[in-house]
């Protein structure tokens, strides 16, 4: 059995079946992940919690991951929750991963905080590569298209 590597996939919630798509697409690829993220999977009861017991759930979830995607649909980048996920994310030293949502490679903007701290920025059809960034691969940026990018930012050498 292969290594099992916790993830957190932030998304807008109104792009709930392409989340369910994305993680069923990694389990058929034999990738053994576990999602912390919440989505249609989670919700138990119609209760809408406080922002601040939102938060607190969502910072706890992320520091339990190894690594953060940030599915990217058209309106992604207008959510206020997803700006905060990437940034907490980014404070606990999470690998951050963006993947275009099927459909969106030509129309969806980035969120701004997934600009700045990336790590990683692929196709919806680059499946294999995700599943690769996940267990610890150096996958280089990408267009919507799958074709190599040029990073949104240069990651300076740092050597410990």
């Amino acid at each position: 059995m292969a290594d099992q590597h916790n993830i957190f996939i932030s998304h807008y919630g109104k792009d709930d079946e392409h989340l369910q798509s994305l993680k069923s697409r990694l389990k058929d690829k034999g990738f053994n992940v576990r999602n912390f993220s919440v989505d249609s999977t989670n919700h138990k009861d119609g209760r809408i919690p406080s922002d601040a017991v939102v938060e607190r759930l969502l910072r706890m979830r992320i520091s339990w991951s190894s690594t953060f995607i940030c599915l990217i649909g058209p309106k992604t980048h207008t959510r206020e929750w997803v700006n905060d996920e990437i940034k907490w994310a980014h404070e606990q030293g999470k690998k951050i991963v963006g993947v275009y949502a099927h459909g969106y490679s030509g129309t969806a903007e980035l969120p701004e905080n997934l600009k700045e701290y990336a790590s990683d920025i692929i196709g919806w059809n680059s499946i294999e590569k995700l599943g690769d960034i996940i267990t610890g691969e150096n996958i280089p940026f990408e267009n919507p298209d799958g074709t190599t990018a040029t990073p949104l930012f240069v990651r300076p050498n740092i050597k410990c």
